[in-house]
Order: C-alpha cells, then structure tokens, then sequence
C-alpha cells in the first residue's frame, strides 16, 4: 500500500505535534521516523494509524484520503513500545484476538494463529502467558497480533527500546527480514539512529514537528542537507569547528586557532569568502599520521575494537577512531590527518548546508 502526507499537522491550542509533514512512501517500502524525543514522530505515527485526527492536512492510502476512516477500518497493524499484551490471556488468545473481533471462524482463526506462530518463532509457547515469556518472546507475540490480520500496513512505535542489547540486534534483523519477505509497507518510529539506519530503505528525519530530511541512509549520512542531521545521524557522531575558508594561491584553507588544512576547491568554493563556517567531519575520516594537525589527547575512552580518542585543538575538540593497541593516553601530543573530501561545510545562521542544499 502506497502511504502520502500532505502537509499533515497536529495541534493541541498553541503546542505543535507535527507540522506541515509531507512525504510519501511507496508500497511495499520501510520507512524510518527517527529523531529525538518530544520531535513528533509518534504524533505522526498515531495519525497515519487513525488514533489521532490530523488539524490539517491529509493522510493518503493509495490515494484515498482516510483522515475520517476509523483506526480499525484502516487495515493497519500495530506494535508498540509495551508490547499491550492481555495478562490474562494465553498467546495463542492474544494473537488471535483480532481474528476475533472480526467473528473469523475458529478453524480460520486456528491455522492463521499457527501459522503466524510459527513464523515468529513461538508456535510451542501458545498456551502460555504473557507473565511466563520473556521481553523478545512477548514482542514476538505483539508482532504475531500485527501481522495476523494479514495488514497493508505496519506501524511499529519504538518497538525494540525495551530489550537489551543483544536482543535488539537480532530482533531488529528478525523484523527486517520478515517485513522483506512479507512485501508490507511499514513505517518504524525510532529515536536509535543505528536501527533506522540498520533497518529503512528510507529516513525520515525530524525535529521540533518538524521534517528535516527524507532520503536513503547513506545520504543521509554522506550528504546531509542541515547541521541537525548530520550531527544526529551516525555513531559516534559527526565532529563540528568553527573555521574560515579562505583562497590562497589556488589553493582554499579552512582555518582556525591551531588548525589549517586544504579542502578540494568544489567543497572550498561553496564555503570561502563567507566568513566563519561551521566544518563538520565525521571521527572515521580523521586518521593519526606522522604529520597533520598537531593536538593533545584530552580524553580516551574504550571502545573494544576502537579506542574512542578526544583531541584537543586549541580550544576546539575532535573525536577520532584510534587502534587500541597504540595505548594512547592523555596528555599524549599527536598529528591529526583530515580526509578533506569528507568535510561538510555549514552556514552558522541558517544551519543548512553549503554543499547541498
């Protein structure tokens, strides 16, 4: 099912939940709301599914509007944070429940349970309790009472934020997995960059009610259209300088105290002459080398395979990727290589970027 956003707004008096949204998602895509807490995604999650009436604006579903049709009209299926299990119902009861509201037969609903079950990897616990699983078996069977009314539609509120670490992983692939297999189109609202970009075909990135940026991830992470987004999207996350660039002999220089190096002239150009600038580059692409940047490690922090290592430059700080095996340690002088075609440059006032916006 094709999904569109026409300019979708929320409003409760002068709080704003979402404003202006537009987007469309094709059929069969997953699509990510991903930002921080209190942006709005959730807000835009409940009005697709019909829970919350849009101010203004329109939701389409393969162009019908259904900002009047009722949540359960709407052929959607739901997961959310708290997995809203029934306690006093069996799994097999708690999948099975929408089956029942829509009086499917018992023989039906017998085998669509099962099936489901099975494929969700829980068709031997269907006797037990909510009580009785664990967190990734009780949002299995959250998943299992989505996927058994056969919807067009997935919505998943934060789905994963209640399992540990090693669990999210798996799950976050078992998810991925089964949404390709099935064809379903599903929008997955995350404030974990990591799941968003692990998991979507596309990113929707907001703030404030606000979208900021709708593309693939590796745009997003390579191309990133404001400074919001290219500080919020990546792990660990992009570094920022103010700088001044400027043309000297052919050649443009982004400078500051203690910092100087030469950018390509199709970044430099779109930077120079406009005074301070905000240069961004992410840790990966600044390397340790016999000669760069000079800087003094002010913080080093373990990562296992990496160590995650603060450099102080002036009174400016950049975090890079370093080899754990170096024993670096604070206070340790060091030579920062930058790899220049990486840098993003930002207009201080605006915050858009200069590269491609």
């Amino acid at each position: 099912m094709k999904v569109e956003l026409e300019n979708l707004t929320k409003r409760w008096g002068d709080v704003v939940g979402a404003d202006s949204i537009n987007l469309e998602i094709q059929d069969g895509e997953f699509v990510a709301f991903l930002g921080p807490s209190g942006c709005g995604k959730t807000t835009t999650l409940l009005m697709v599914a019909g829970i919350y009436k849009p101010t203004e604006g329109f939701i389409r579903f393969d162009e019908r509007i259904v900002n009047q049709m009722a949540p359960k009209d709407r052929n959607v299926g739901m997961v959310f944070q708290s997995y809203a299990l029934y306690p006093h119902m069996t799994v097999f009861q708690n999948i099975g429940y929408p089956l029942k509201l829509k009086k499917v037969p018992k023989e039906e609903m017998q085998k669509r349970v099962q099936r489901v079950a099975d494929m969700m990897g829980i068709g031997h616990l269907l006797d037990r309790k909510p009580a009785q699983l664990s967190g990734g078996q009780q949002q299995r069977v959250a998943l299992g009472r989505a996927l058994v009314k056969e919807p067009q539609l997935l919505l998943f509120d934060e789905p994963l934020s209640n399992l540990d670490a090693r669990l999210r992983l798996s799950m976050r692939s078992e998810i991925k997995r089964l949404q390709m297999e099935l064809g379903i189109t599903s929008i997955y609202v995350t404030h974990d960059q990591v799941e968003a970009m692990t998991m979507a075909d596309r990113i929707a990135v907001m703030k404030d009610g606000r979208l900021q940026a709708y593309a693939p991830p590796e745009e997003l992470y390579d191309q990133p259209r404001t400074l919001f987004v290219a500080g919020f999207v990546g792990n660990p996350p992009m570094n920022f300088m103010e700088v001044e660039v400027d043309r000297e002999n052919g050649d443009y220089h982004a400078r500051r105290e203690g910092f100087d190096v030469v950018v390509p002239p199709d970044r430099g150009e779109k930077a120079a002459g406009r005074g301070k600038v905000i240069l961004g580059i992410r840790p990966e692409d600044v390397t340790l080398a016999d000669e760069g940047v000079s800087g003094e490690i002010y913080v080093v922090e373990p990562l296992g395979r990496d160590d995650l290592i603060d450099v102080r430059i002036g009174d400016a700080h950049v975090h890079i990727l370093a080899d754990p095996t170096l024993r670096l340690k604070i206070g340790d002088n060091v030579k920062l290589k930058f790899n220049t075609h990486k840098v993003q440059f930002f207009d201080p006032a605006t915050e858009d970027s200069l590269l491609w916006t």
